[in-house]
C-alpha cells in the first residue's frame, strides 16, 4: 500500500474564469481540491477480495478527561462554584473557638505553704509592735520590762516599713488559701487573661490576685421544658428531653461562651427542628435511632465549646394542642382498622379450618353452590359471636 501525497497548487482555477488559466493541451486536467491536506491513497486490487482476518485484540488504555477551571471557576461542562457569601451559604456554619484558648493545669501551692506565710506575717507585725512599743495592755504586763524598754523609740519609719512587709506576707498567705473540691474546678484570669485551671483537691495556695471563678466538672443530667419538634411527616410535637453531659474543656466552656449551659439548651432546642422525633407510639428501632441523631447532632455542635454530651433522650413526647384531638382521632381509627382485620383474619381461618375438616371426613358431601352457603353462614356466625360482650 503506498500513499502519495500531491503539492498544494498556488493557482487554482474558478470554474468560468478566463481561458489563459486553464491547463496546457499536453497536461491532464486534476480535480480542484477543496480540503488542502488532501491525501491520495492507492489499494492493490488484490487486497480488497482476500478474505477478512479475524479481528485481532486490541488492547485499550484507560481515557483520563481534564478538566481545566477557568477564571470564573467553572471547569468544561461543569456547573459553575459558588464564590463569596453563597459558598459560605452552601457549607454549615462551624463555631471557631480560639485555638489557644486550650485547658492546662494553673500553677498552686500546697496549703501548708500559706499557712505559714500567714504565721510569718502574723509574727513580724507582732514583733514590729513590741518593738515600736505599742503591744496591747495585757501582752505588755505579760512581758514586764523588757516591753517598756524595747518600746523607747515609738513608731518610726522603720516600724511602718516592717509593718507593711509582715502584713502583706500575711495577708497573702491566708488570703491565698482555697479548698479543692472532688468535681469542682477553678478558672484562673489576671486582668482578663486565662491562667489556668486548678482540678486538685485538698488546701492549696493560690495567688490570690488571680480572679476564680468556680466550675461544676462533674457528670450532670438537664431535662427541659417541653420544646417544638415534628415527626417523620411534619406534625407538630412537643418534646421534653433528658441531656446527660459534663464539661470537658473548663477554658472554653467559660470563656468562649457567656453561659454554657444557656448554650447547651439553644443548641438542643435547635436539634429537635432538625432532626425527626419518633411520634408517640412508634417502634422502639425509631426511638433509638432519634435519639442517637440528636445525641450526635448535639455534641457535634457543643464540642468547640468544651461541652461534652453523652446522650440526649426524649423522655416526653406528646402531640401539640392543635393537633392533638385530630391525631388522637387518627390514632383510634388506626387500632380499630387493625382489631377488625386481626378478627376478620381469624374468622376466615375458623371457617376454612371448619370446612376442611367436615370435607376431609367425609361427613358432607358439598357441590360448589352448598359450599359457598355454608361459608356465608359460618362466617356471619363467627363474627356475630366475636362481636358479643361480655356481662
Amino acid at each position: 500500500m503506498t500513499t502519495t501525497t500531491s503539492p498544494i497548487p498556488e493557482n487554482i482555477p474558478e470554474p468560468g474564469g478566463p481561458a489563459d488559466d486553464a491547463p496546457p493541451d499536453g497536461a491532464a486536467a486534476r480535480p480542484v481540491r477543496l480540503i488542502h491536506t488532501e491525501s491520495t491513497t492507492e489499494i492493490p486490487v488484490h487486497l480488497l477480495f482476500r478474505d477478512a482476518p479475524e479481528p485481532a485484540s486490541v488492547r485499550l488504555r484507560p481515557a483520563v478527561v481534564a478538566r481545566r477551571a477557568d477564571e470564573g471557576g467553572q471547569g468544561t461542562g461543569g456547573r459553575p462554584r459558588p464564590r463569596g457569601p453563597a459558598a459560605e451559604r452552601v457549607r454549615p456554619a462551624v463555631p471557631r473557638i480560639d485555638p489557644e484558648l486550650v485547658e492546662r493545669p494553673a500553677r498552686v501551692l500546697p496549703g501548708v505553704v500559706g499557712v505559714f506565710a500567714g504565721l510569718c506575717g502574723a509574727a513580724g507585725c507582732a514583733a514590729t509592735s513590741w518593738w515600736a512599743g505599742v503591744l496591747p495592755p495585757v501582752a505588755a504586763e505579760v512581758l514586764g520590762p523588757a516591753a517598756a524598754h524595747a518600746g523607747a523609740g515609738g513608731l518610726g519609719p522603720a516600724q511602718w516599713a516592717a509593718y507593711a512587709g509582715a502584713g502583706a506576707l500575711g495577708l497573702f498567705g491566708f488570703g491565698g488559701l482555697a479548698r479543692g473540691r472532688t468535681g469542682r474546678a477553678w478558672v484562673l484570669g489576671l486582668f482578663g487573661r486565662y491562667r489556668g485551671t486548678v482540678r486538685r483537691t485538698g488546701l492549696l495556695w493560690v495567688n490570690p490576685l488571680l480572679l476564680r471563678r468556680r466550675v461544676d466538672v462533674r457528670l450532670r443530667h438537664w431535662r427541659g421544658e417541653p420544646m417544638q419538634a415534628a415527626d417523620r411527616s411534619g406534625v407538630a410535637l412537643r418534646v421534653a428531653v433528658l441531656v446527660v453531659w459534663r464539661v470537658r474543656d473548663t477554658a472554653r466552656a467559660t470563656l468562649s461562651v457567656e453561659d454554657h449551659e444557656s448554650y447547651l439548651r439553644a443548641c438542643v432546642e435547635a436539634a429537635l427542628l432538625r432532626v425527626p422525633v419518633a411520634a408517640p407510639g412508634a417502634s422502639r428501632g425509631s426511638v433509638d435511632s432519634a435519639q442517637d441523631a440528636l445525641t450526635r447532632l448535639v455534641a457535634e455542635d457543643t464540642a468547640p465549646v468544651g461541652v461534652e454530651v453523652f446522650a440526649v433522650r426524649p423522655v416526653r413526647v406528646e402531640y401539640a394542642p392543635e393537633v392533638a384531638a385530630a391525631m388522637h382521632r387518627r390514632r383510634i381509627a388506626a387500632l380499630d382498622a387493625q382489631h377488625r382485620a386481626s378478627v376478620l383474619g381469624s374468622v376466615v381461618d375458623s371457617v376454612e379450618d371448619t370446612v376442611t375438616r367436615l370435607t376431609m371426613r367425609g361427613l358432607v358431601e358439598l357441590d360448589d353452590y352448598e359450599r359457598k352457603a355454608l361459608v356465608k353462614d359460618l362466617t356471619v356466625a363467627f363474627c356475630a359471636g366475636r362481636g358479643e360482650t361480655g356481662p
